[in-house]
């Protein structure tokens, strides 16, 4: 099989998303186009050679509609040879981008293909486009539907995570993602997303609260008690997991991932791809893998994937240096760390979603990004990039520098 690099990366701030956040008036096709912009200018691309543009998007309604990253590709300026896909798992899109685009060049039908993804969650909501998940109860039924909130919930009272656990946890993140963003980690990589006129609409994460403190996080009442007590979730969770009496709801919006706008780009090849246009790899992509879990707890797919990958791939828990893992709730991280004894020190080192928020389909390549700039910052080899998926799934990756 080709050997397949990442080139490299570029994403965008992420902003506030609610009507009042910063990226609000941008189209989610405008920001997708603005990291094609960012990596072919970077790059010095001839988009007549970009294989395809494949971008995760959960929730292609509306502006994000109708194959997203051609649009954007048009709106960039890309060749008209270029062409473009969009896909759905859910939080996993952007990852998945990247890991259906090395397939195609370890198999040789690709040799240059730009990955990412992108979710203006301000202008379409989370679950816009609907589906039978949520709806159908010949689906919702076998698959223990419940919202996921409560699912994070029953992942904390199963596994012991206290309330105390989770806020110190957010608190953390707060805090090394304000450390990053001040000592310059993300500046080259994060490109400012700018109107018609030039001029800067946003150059920061936007959802952050570095002063967050356990004090401010007590005040917070849990956010999915009510659809777990009053909905009948909790009922839905008990009958999946009979070993727990009652659940501890632990949850809130201060410990849990932001809801943003963004959007991400990997530029990735093989080598050949690379040497024609003059590129130099950074990392090459060694192993990726997709998982089923259990649909109840729906957040715990990173430890089963993990598990699988490794075992694939003939490596251990050891061999990785840094991992990075999408904080959709504070137990889904806390849960990975117990189930492989993982220390602080080697995982999200510079924060994650609940501090700078996670705009679905781009959430992936995203942290993909931030784990291959933090290993090249600390001379580190290898990474391993995981998400949670709604329904019960697990994505990862492990990358390893060049």
């Amino acid at each position: 099989m080709t050997e397949v690099f990442i080139y490299d990366h570029v994403r965008t701030p992420r902003g506030r998303g609610k009507k009042d956040g910063a990226l609000h008036e941008v189209p989610s096709v405008r920001l997708a186009a603005k990291t094609l912009e960012a990596i072919r200018d970077r790059n010095g691309l001839d988009t007549s050679h970009v294989d395809d543009i494949i971008m995760g998007c959960v929730d292609p309604v509306m502006d994000a509609g109708a194959v997203i990253p051609k649009a954007a590709a048009f709106e960039a300026g890309y060749s008209t040879r270029a062409p473009g896909m969009q896909i759905s798992r859910f939080c996993s899109s952007g990852l998945d981008a990247v890991n259906l685009a090395a397939g195609k060049i370890a198999a040789g039908s690709d040799d240059i293909v730009i990955a990412g993804g992108v979710e203006s969650m301000s202008r379409v909501g989370m679950g816009m486009s609907g589906g039978s998940w949520y709806m159908d109860p010949s689906v919702n039924f076998p698959a223990f539907f419940m919202p996921q909130g409560v699912s994070a919930d029953l992942i904390a009272t199963k596994y012991g995570f206290s309330r105390d656990d989770v806020d110190a946890y957010a608190v953390e993140s707060q805090r090394r993602a304000a450390s990053a963003w001040d000592a310059g980690y993300f500046k080259n990589s994060v490109i400012p997303v700018k109107d018609q006129n030039g001029l800067t609409i946003l150059d920061r994460d936007e959802h952050m609260r570095p002063t967050t403190d356990m004090q401010s996080l007590a005040s917070l009442n849990p956010s999915f008690q009510m659809p777990g007590e009053m909905g009948g979730f909790e009922a839905v969770g008990i009958q999946a997991h009979p070993e727990i009496e009652r659940i501890n709801y632990v949850h809130h919006a201060g410990n849990s991932s932001g809801i943003v706008d963004g959007a991400a780009a990997v530029l990735v090849g093989s080598k050949a791809g690379g040497e024609a246009m003059n590129l130099k790899p950074r990392a090459r992509i060694r192993h990726f893998a997709n998982i089923g879990s259990d649909p109840a707890l729906m957040l715990t797919g990173p430890v089963d994937v993990t598990e699988k990958l490794l075992a694939r791939s003939g490596m251990k828990i050891s061999d990785i240096d840094l991992f990075e893992l999408n904080e959709a709730f504070a137990a889904v991280v806390l849960r990975y760390m117990q189930a492989f004894e993982i220390g602080h020190d080697r995982i999200n080192v510079n924060g994650g979603a609940i501090a700078m928020g996670h705009p679905l389909g781009a959430t992936g390549a995203m942290i993909l990004g931030t784990v291959l700039d933090e290993l090249e910052r600390r001379d580190l080899n290898t990474a391993l990039v995981t998400l949670c998926i709604g329904a019960g799934m697990g994505t990862a990756t492990i990358i390893e520098r060049v």
